[in-house]
């Protein structure tokens, strides 16, 4: 049993020494999604007192956040190892780019919650401006 959790250690410690350039990916969508979470529930909890419902946190949500960062955590991986060991010749940044794409993602949505939990009018302007730029960016395709 000893050489095996022996083996094991090696494995996780050389794992971790492999992904340690991407460790800032990882964290920062991380760390978007959480917040997006968080925001979410403060929303959904928000909207439910102003229409007068009652409110409960429901755990499934939780997990279906939790499984969405797990994916995120290992298309990062899959997409560094691609970037580095496959098409290092390219130096395409697919992992920096992917991430940037989740994190805009997360804050879109993050400017939605924060919309409809205070009804700031920055808010709402900036969900509805990054909507029309979105829009228009994709409807041009």
């Amino acid at each position: 049993m000893e050489v095996l959790f022996k083996y094991f250690s090696a494995f996780v410690a050389s794992l971790c020494g492999l992904l340690c350039p991407i460790t800032p990916l990882i964290v920062a969508t991380t760390l978007f999604i959480g917040i997006d979470f968080v925001t979410g529930v403060i929303a959904s909890r928000a909207e439910a007192k102003r229409q007068g419902q009652r409110w409960w946190f429901e755990s499934r949500k939780a997990w279906r956040t939790i499984i969405k960062a797990g994916f995120v955590a290992i298309a990062i991986v899959m997409m560094w190892v691609v970037d580095c060991y496959v098409l290092e010749f390219m130096h395409l940044n697919i992992a920096k780019l992917f991430t940037g794409f989740v994190c805009g993602v997360e804050l879109w949505s993050f400017l939605e919650n924060a919309s409809s939990i205070s009804h700031s009018p920055l808010f709402e302007w900036l969900s509805r401006w990054v909507r029309r730029r979105v829009e228009r960016e994709v409807g041009d395709e």
